[in-house]
């Protein structure tokens, strides 16, 4: 019966909306059969009833792109079916689904204990920060992420993190305030040229954007918790690390002082700008405290395009104010989507953009054929492969 009504209502629909328009106490009838057709749609895009589909899941309508892209990818095979639902949904569904694009959906324990079908949860780039990766374990699920040197996305991390210093270093507020205001030569902005960059986390993002700003003729300082590592397998010519070898050569042309963990705080003393670019987990949420920002130089600039928890929102937000930081540039906030109302953006050397760092044509093409052939792979019984398995 709940069928025959929605399709009546259907049919109906344009002649209907010139008469609710007239009979404003027919709109509840409205709302009431246009809430079944919404229900009917999610029902039908869920399960279409056929057990031979391949069923991936995108998390929630941000980074559109990474679903949008993975259709296209798909679209001449027809046995993959790809959905994105809204973040609240997604404990209902995913019983449905064999594979899950995370996003920045909290994948938790019990979200995990009704993936029944799950056979890989993965991130449309490197942050697994919102999974929780032992759960996933001790239910038999895959947990990977996309690897970003070889899709572009580090390299697009990276030349987001230039357009914040850039953007900061040339004052780009006041610039835009003056071109309103019709004067021409001002703001007197600053160079990269001779300034001191301390990259914090040098992973691939931090090597790629090494790779860019050296030209600039800057001084780098970076630290890493396994540079030794590095060197370690570079030196091993027969554990077959040409990688490993190129990457720390590499390292060594471009970065004019390392270190690790316990340099932090003393290469804070030396940086004109700060980069964060690490991963977020047990040991650097909020690692940029008031301790960390205390030892940076007054009028240095902070810069951070990997996760909004490595600040402390409290510690810069002060340190603003006060005048000790001369700048903030963040791809990445305290909460997302960031509320637009937050008072620190009242201040004309801060500056924001909507976590799209990685979001690049180049990028996102990329790592949407990734994600396509992880589905094929996955039907046709084969292993995966082009991912990085963090368990």
């Amino acid at each position: 019966m709940q069928t025959l009504l929605v399709e009546a209502f259907k049919r109906a629909n344009t002649t209907s909306h010139h008469l609710l328009l007239r009979a404003p106490h027919l709109r509840g009838v409205s709302s009431f059969f246009s809430s079944l057709i919404t229900q009917n749609k999610f029902a039908e895009m869920v399960d279409n009833g056929s057990t031979n589909l391949t069923r991936v899941l995108f998390c929630g309508p941000h980074w559109s792109a990474s679903q949008n892209y993975t259709r296209e990818f798909l679209q001449s095979y027809p046995f993959i079916q790809v959905d994105d639902i809204p973040l609240n949904d997604v404990p209902d569904v995913i019983s449905k689904y064999h594979i899950c694009v995370v996003k920045n959906f909290r994948m938790d324990s019990k979200v995990i204990s009704h993936a029944n079908q799950m056979k890989l949860i993965m991130q449309f780039g490197v942050g697994l920060d919102g999974v929780d990766i032992d759960a996933a374990t001790n239910h038999g699920i895959r947990v990977a992420r996309i690897p970003g040197d070889v899709t572009g996305n580090s390299t697009s991390c990276a030349e987001m993190a230039i357009y914040l210093m850039m953007g900061l270093l040339r004052r780009q507020k006041e610039m835009d305030l003056a071109v309103k205001q019709r004067r021409l030569g001002d703001p007197i902005g600053e160079t990269l040229l001779g300034k001191t960059v301390f990259i914090l986390g040098f992973g691939n993002i931090g090597l790629d954007l090494a790779k860019r700003l050296k030209p600039f003729g800057v001084r780098i300082l970076a630290t890493k918790r396994r540079w030794a590592l590095d060197l370690e397998q570079s030196n091993d010519s027969t554990d077959g690390s040409q990688g490993s070898s190129i990457q720390s050569h590499e390292s060594d042309e471009l970065v004019d002082k390392r270190g690790g963990p316990d340099d932090i705080y003393d290469f804070a003393r030396e940086a004109d700008i700060v980069v964060t670019c690490l991963a977020l987990n047990h040991d650097t949420v909020g690692i940029v405290d008031k301790k960390f920002i205390s030892s940076m130089k007054k009028g240095s600039f902070l810069v951070n395009i990997a996760r909004g928890g490595l600040l402390d929102y409290r510690a810069v937000a002060d340190s603003i104010e006060s005048g000790h930081l001369g700048g903030l540039g963040i791809d990445v906030a305290w909460t997302e989507p960031f509320d637009p109302d937050d008072p620190i953006l009242k201040f004309p050397n801060v500056l924001i953009t909507p976590h799209l760092a990685g979001v690049t044509e180049y990028s996102y093409r990329t790592m949407a054929k990734v994600v396509g052939d992880c589905a094929i792979q996955l039907h046709n019984g084969e292993p995966f492969n082009g991912i990085e398995f963090v368990n």
